[in-house]
């Protein structure tokens, strides 16, 4: 596993870390050239022995870079894979750039985007499996690539499911929130927007990690960013 600080150290301007993984939205001039584009890509994945995952829009083209294997040692110094960036996904990454450089794609990082969905819960062991067969399927979700109970879907077809731990309480009170990664230097933009619409921020002592912004009927949501509250 690399850290936030080697991550950001990487240099990698064309990337944001959201999550668990490296994001990048290259605009490109159609959908052939992203094909191009997304080809060239594979190519140097196939090159490094690493593939990220793609998304082919009209005029763009998405990229995840994610490890399977990264290693996560615990306070007990037990080895963990983890599903992290590692040193590999930040050489890809590295050519990827070059890459949309040669070929006139264009990184827009302002308007990457990932989705996480957090379910308040005192029996995240119990209540895991059944959201891991409703979500993909199959009870082979829950832990995926994580030391936690979060279902993980191996194809990317629905958000990442964590279990955010809680006392024992009664309905109706939320359960579930969204956590809408954005890069940093969209955070306040996004939190801006959000209020102008009549959002309301109820808690910001964990900015820029994460702002808890209220509807009108107060459900909430996480605006969260990959920097820690101070900065780092």
């Amino acid at each position: 596993m690399l850290t936030g600080k080697q991550i950001a150290e990487a240099g990698l301007s064309d990337w944001r870390r959201l999550a668990q993984g490296l994001h990048a939205r290259y605009v490109v001039g159609s959908f052939g050239a992203g094909v191009r584009f997304a080809a060239a890509v594979g190519e140097a994945g196939e090159a490094l022995g690493h593939q990220p995952r793609a998304t082919i829009g009209g005029g763009h083209v998405d990229l995840k870079l994610v490890s399977d294997d990264a290693v996560y040692r615990d306070d007990n110094g037990v080895e963990h894979l983890v599903h992290w960036v590692t040193q590999k996904d930040v050489d890809l990454a590295r050519r990827i750039t070059e890459i949309a450089a040669a070929q006139d794609a264009k990184a827009d990082p302002a308007s990457i985007t990932a989705i996480e969905l957090a379910l308040d819960t005192a029996q995240a062991a119990t209540i895991a499996p059944v959201w891991a067969a409703l979500l993909t399927g199959s009870t082979d979700a829950r832990g995926r690539g994580t030391v936690g109970d979060d279902v993980r879907d191996v194809s990317g077809q629905v958000p990442t499911l964590w279990f955010q731990g809680t006392d024992e309480h009664a309905t109706p009170r939320q359960r579930f929130h969204l956590d809408v990664w954005v890069p940093p230097e969209v955070a306040e933009q996004r939190i801006a927007a959000a209020v102008a619409a009549g959002g309301v921020v109820v808690d910001d002592s964990e900015a820029p990690s994460f702002t808890v912004i209220a509807d009108q009927d107060g459900n909430k949501a996480c605006v969260c960013t990959s920097l820690s509250r101070d900065g780092g």
